[in-house]
């Protein structure tokens, strides 16, 4: 029994090497930090944040806060034992991801889905794919890519689940292996990640489970290094509200790619890092 576990996890870890090693070919991670430029150049994107950011942050802050006076002590403790030295610091990348999970599942489903739709069909918009939106919305006249969003005709978005949280708690056990495990459980929760943040552009572009399934699979490596980027940045405690919204553009920016067939046989634009350089 003892050696079929262990082969089963040297052969998932030769499976997330592998994984790891495409998903840095693919340049995906690139598109989060592009979103994060591409926000911060136009104002007009900044609307649906700025609508729900009081309440979002105090949300953010609040569970964050809660977690640390109560989950850390515990959680460091139990480390103590299987990461030696470094559990103050396993323990406190786990709360963070514990905050981060319990905020994105709240804030998403009660407070800023909507929010989200409306700027990933403003960044599609904006990039000149708006027959694309115009199956999912009504779109008006004007200049103002956030202006000529209208009346949502498709539902967005899937509303949560408890399926992921289950799978968060099932991978939970990995940070309790020094370093190797926090790793992996980041990179699993990035595999997830990434593919969620397309849902929009799957519904969109009309898509059965069928062929939503056959995308992500081709597409494997490019959205496990997406997910991990985007999972990264929101761990981040007060910023973890502004990088929902900036992996949301980066998201439909990588939609807009493909839509238009400007990409790669990773899945990604060709010139990726040179636009994120010129970005910057």
């Amino acid at each position: 029994m003892a050696d079929r576990v262990k082969e089963v996890a040297i052969g998932e870890a030769e499976r997330i090497k592998a994984l790891t090693s495409d998903a840095a070919r693919s340049g995906a991670y690139l598109y989060p930090l592009r979103g994060i430029y591409y926000f911060l150049a136009h104002r007009s994107l900044w609307k649906p944040l700025t609508s729900k950011l009081i309440p979002t942050m105090s949300l953010g802050l609040g569970i964050t806060a809660f977690m640390f006076v109560f989950t850390y002590l515990p959680q460091a403790a139990l480390m103590a034992f299987t990461n030696g030295p470094l559990a103050a610091v396993s323990a406190a990348l786990l709360v963070l991801s514990e905050s981060s999970t319990l905020f994105t599942i709240f804030s998403k489903t009660f407070l800023i889905q909507d929010a989200l739709v409306d700027t990933f069909d403003g960044v599609l918009v904006s990039k000149n794919t708006t027959e694309l939106v115009s199956g999912g919305r009504q779109i008006k006249a004007g200049s103002d890519p956030m202006a000529k969003l209208g009346k949502l005709v498709k539902t967005p978005f899937a509303k949560f689940t408890p399926s992921a949280l289950i799978r968060y708690f099932m991978y939970l056990p990995l940070n309790f292996i020094p370093v190797v495990g926090t790793v992996m459980f980041v990179i699993l929760q990035g595999r997830r990640a990434g593919p969620a943040a397309h849902q929009r552009y799957f519904q969109l572009k009309g898509w059965n489970d069928t062929q939503r399934q056959k995308h992500i699979e081709d597409n494997k490596a490019a959205y496990t290094s997406f997910g991990i980027a985007a999972i990264l940045l929101e761990l981040v405690p007060v910023g973890s509200i502004l990088f929902a919204f900036t992996n949301t553009v980066g998201a439909a920016l990588w939609a807009a790619d493909m839509e238009k067939g400007n990409v790669n046989e990773h899945g990604t634009a060709p010139n990726l890092r040179e636009q994120v350089q010129k970005a910057e």
